[in-house]
């Protein structure tokens, strides 16, 4: 299994509502794209400098199935959203 951890940092001038709205996006991948494992999307807590705005966690049973999400097109609207949106971006993919 693949474990894709993504951490999304929005710019200062976002919106409440347009963090919503990608929150809402990312929350409705599962959905829209197949092969989506044990999804997990929440917001953070903290807030401390160090913080990212909101962590996504999605399985994977193998790579070929991470590789098809990527280029999903009910995936790749959210990913040109999310890079308008957010002054950072990371990933993590790693097998377990």
């Amino acid at each position: 299994m693949i474990r894709h951890v993504v951490f999304f940092k929005f710019k200062p001038e976002v919106s409440p509502a347009d963090r919503a709205d990608l929150v809402a996006r990312l929350r409705a991948l599962p959905e829209r794209v197949p092969g989506i494992l044990q999804p997990e999307v929440g917001e953070d807590l903290v807030r401390s400098p160090r913080s990212y705005d909101v962590a996504l966690v999605f399985g994977f049973e193998d790579r070929a199935a991470m590789d098809r999400y990527q280029v999903h097109p009910n995936h790749v609207p959210v990913v040109e959203r999310a890079r308008r949106l957010c002054e950072s971006i990371i990933a993590v993919d790693y097998e377990l």
